[in-house]
């Protein structure tokens, strides 16, 4: 598949999905908390500054941010028109006034260069067509001494609570393996990847650490529910089968979940990559 249809698929599928993440936002952020705190600790802002947030999303990460920047500058965007429109209501909500929204394509920023002071992004990068071009335009938007920070997600073994249930889409044949070097959540799971397309970018690796999270559904009909808010696939998988179909994998993923039920629900565990660079 070429690179311009990798992108009108992502359009297509975030503009859809941003209701869902609106709905979902605050069962999301619990379990985002961990990434959302350290990123804002990395990036430390100063006061007056500009700060970008790319693929931002409901921009809860963005907000955290802008309220250390007083009378600075928070410029959260994302490439879906929807989902911009998400992260100003969450702004009105919250009553932030240094808050601009803006509709950005991080791989062909409308922004002159030497433009912000940091720039953040949380699960983004792994999901462009081409995080390279992503970070090199990072790069041209940032003042000298200017950081970035952003996050991934390690080794699809290390996070069961999405994984599982894209193992067994595979198996049932209800979407293809993954293409190689096609935009996924764990394209930027190693160290290795991460340094290779930061110093091809001109960036220096200042921290990559491990963020462990957990996602805490109550029961399967509510990690189900969430999922087919919050995962484009997830949803179009489970929207397109039968219901007997459905009532299968409910009984699939019912019995990998086992080993992570607690009293309430699961504890389903994963672990996300910090990554903090000038």
């Amino acid at each position: 598949m070429d690179r311009d249809e990798l992108r009108r698929q992502s359009y297509e599928a975030w503009e859809t999905m941003a209701a869902g993440w609106e709905r979902a936002r605050e069962q999301m952020e619990r379990s985002a908390r961990p990434v959302r705190e350290w990123l804002a600790r990395e990036l430390d802002p100063s006061p007056g500054d500009t700060v970008l947030e790319l693929a931002a999303g409901p921009g809860e990460t963005g907000f955290e941010i802008a309220k250390l920047l007083r009378e600075g500058r928070l410029i959260s965007s994302d490439h879906s028109p929807a989902m911009v429109e998400v992260g100003r209501r969450r702004t009105a909500e919250l009553g932030l006034e240094n808050v601009e929204h803006r509709v950005l394509d991080a791989e062909e920023l409308d922004l002159q260069d030497a433009s912000v002071d940091g720039v953040v992004c949380r699960w983004g990068y792994m999901l462009m067509v081409d995080p390279a071009r992503a970070l090199a335009e990072t790069r041209r938007v940032l003042r000298p001494g200017g950081r970035l920070v952003f996050a991934a997600w390690r080794e699809a073994e290390r996070n069961p609570w999405v994984a599982i249930a894209g193992r067994m889409f595979v198996a049932r044949g209800h979407v293809p393996p993954p293409e190689p070097g096609a935009p996924s959540m764990f394209t930027m799971a190693s160290d290795e990847r991460i340094r290779e397309l930061l110093t091809g970018a001109g960036f220096t690796a200042r921290r990559i650490e491990d963020i462990p999270v957990r996602f805490v559904p109550e029961s399967l009909d509510d990690y189900i529910a969430g999922a087919r808010e919050t995962g484009g696939i997830f949803s179009r998988v489970w929207d397109s089968v039968s219901e007997d179909e459905q009532r299968a994998m409910a009984a699939e993923l019912a019995e990998a979940f086992a080993p992570f039920r607690v009293d309430g629900g699961y504890e389903l565990p994963g672990v996300a990559v910090g990554v903090s660079a000038e």
